[in-house]
């Protein structure tokens, strides 16, 4: 490409990874046919997001594994960083931004699709605890049932319903990658799957869907699972309206993103008994600063938005951003966000 181009990396340190495997992952950059000039910076969790920003250099060309929060990418950023050209996040989502400004700079920005299997693996491990709650049993059998000095107590007891998915009809709503696999694998529990998305997917590879309207999908579904990126068309889509056409007893999961969900209306229906579980990797503040009413709902599995967190899906992040960024260079961008 001619001169030699500027290139910061940011290297986040996640605890499942050492630092000799962050360091070779990353460093396979060095192995591309360009001229680059690379800027490798390690970030540990002292680092604040805006550290994160200080540490891209003005003359920078290419950024690597910037998470994109809410009204990051401005113009005031572009114009702090005259020549940057190509900007991806490690991340599937990415918060809002200033389209025009990227269009006028001809900024392509792109993210990393590196979690699909382990998203919805993990989408499934809530719909499955929530049906079968194995800690509690764990618990019994490991805890309980020896100290209970009681004539009639029980060896095999149930202290929640039980729950088969065998026949029952998982609703997709969001037919994108994660969406895909969380369907073939609700496929593959013998269930009926069926999804809504903006979009109609064609190909043999999705036969075993029904793609229906959103109404079908909330009046059918005794399980649905949000898949779908937050925009500013989707931002509050489960709402109170949304949530009284869905089926009395649904089950929701989401493992997308937490502003999809207006959180009030949804501990409403968690209480009075209309959604009878959520399964929630993300919620609506995050992190937590204070104590907020769906923590207090029984009936809500609550993890800290995890489901992204395997090492297998860590090394993909990065080899995925390194051959987006590679066929970048080559004339080929992929994954681009601001299309």
């Amino acid at each position: 490409m001619g001169k030699q181009m500027k290139v910061i990396v940011l290297m986040s340190t996640p605890e499942n990874l050492t630092l000799d495997d962050i360091y070779n992952a990353w460093h396979k950059l060095d192995n591309l046919d360009h001229d680059l000039q690379i800027k490798y910076v390690l970030l540990d969790k002292s680092t604040t997001y805006e550290d994160r920003l200080k540490a891209i250099d003005s003359d920078a060309e290419a950024v690597i594994g910037l998470f994109i929060k809410d009204n990051v990418i401005t113009r005031e950023f572009l114009n702090e960083h005259p020549k940057l050209k190509y900007l991806s996040t490690l991340a599937h989502g990415f918060g809002k931004y200033d389209y025009e400004a990227t269009k006028e700079r001809n900024l392509i920005l792109t993210n990393t699709i590196y979690g699909d299997s382990t998203i919805a693996e993990y989408g499934f491990a809530l719909l499955l605890d929530i049906c079968h709650n194995i800690e509690i049993h764990n618990n019994y059998i490991k805890n309980v049932y020896l100290n209970d000095t009681s004539k009639n107590k029980k060896y095999t007891k149930t202290f929640t319903r039980q729950i088969e998915l065998y026949g029952k009809t998982m609703g997709i709503w969001g037919l994108g990658n994660i969406g895909y696999c969380t369907a073939k694998i609700a496929h593959g529990f013998g269930m009926r799957v069926i999804s809504y998305s903006r979009h109609k997917k064609t190909g043999e590879q999705y036969d075993f869907i029904e793609q229906v309207s959103l109404d079908e999908l909330l009046e059918q579904s005794d399980v649905i699972s949000l898949n779908t990126p937050l925009t500013a068309n989707t931002e509050n889509m489960v709402n109170k309206e949304v949530i009284n056409k869905m089926k009395d007893g649904v089950i929701l999961i989401n493992t997308a993103r937490g502003k999809l969900i207006v959180e009030k209306d949804l501990v409403e229906a968690l209480n009075n008994g209309k959604i009878y579980a959520a399964g929630l990797d993300v919620i609506r503040d995050e992190p937590l600063l204070e104590k907020v009413p769906i923590l207090d709902c029984p009936n809500a599995k609550i993890t800290g938005h995890i489901a992204w967190c395997t090492r297998e899906s860590r090394f993909r992040a990065i080899q995925m951003a390194i051959d987006n960024f590679n066929s970048y260079l080559n004339g080929n961008p992929v994954s681009v966000i601001n299309e």
